[in-house]
């Protein structure tokens, strides 16, 4: 863990490059000490039936949401999800100095109980992180 789930509006594939985000909140969160690297994962989805504000069709939005295994203070999970809205938001600036786009991010914990996982990436990072 953590999961990163990028929700978007359709039009903003015309002003972001939402791979190159995928990758921004990526790295951002490998540089965070309670992300372990091998639990990361970073996906986009578009959404292409919108309706904002007023309505006008020019409004886009990005709404992060970040899940995580359970057990983190407060402290560190806000710690983190500044530090990754802070990404999100530097990265959105030079295309909110010329469109409409609304920024949201949320962090919530996974109970471990009722989430079971498995797999063998560690095993194919080249440092076994």
């Amino acid at each position: 863990m953590p999961h990163f789930h990028i929700d978007y509006s359709a039009n903003l594939e015309e002003v972001l490059d939402i791979a190159q985000l995928c990758e921004v909140i990526r790295a951002t969160a490998a540089g965070i000490e309670t992300f372990p690297m091998a639990g990361i994962r970073v996906r986009a989805m578009q959404a292409d039936h919108v309706a904002m504000a007023d309505g006008d069709a020019k409004h886009g939005y990005i709404d992060l949401s970040v899940r995580l295994r359970e057990g983190r203070s407060d402290a560190v999970k806000r710690d983190a999800i500044e530090t990754i809205f802070a990404a999100l938001k530097d990265f959105a600036a030079p295309a909110m100095a010329s469109h409409s786009i609304a920024l949201s991010a949320e962090i919530r914990d996974i109970d471990g109980d009722l989430s079971p996982k498995f797999g063998n990436i560690r095993d194919h990072l080249e440092d076994n992180a």
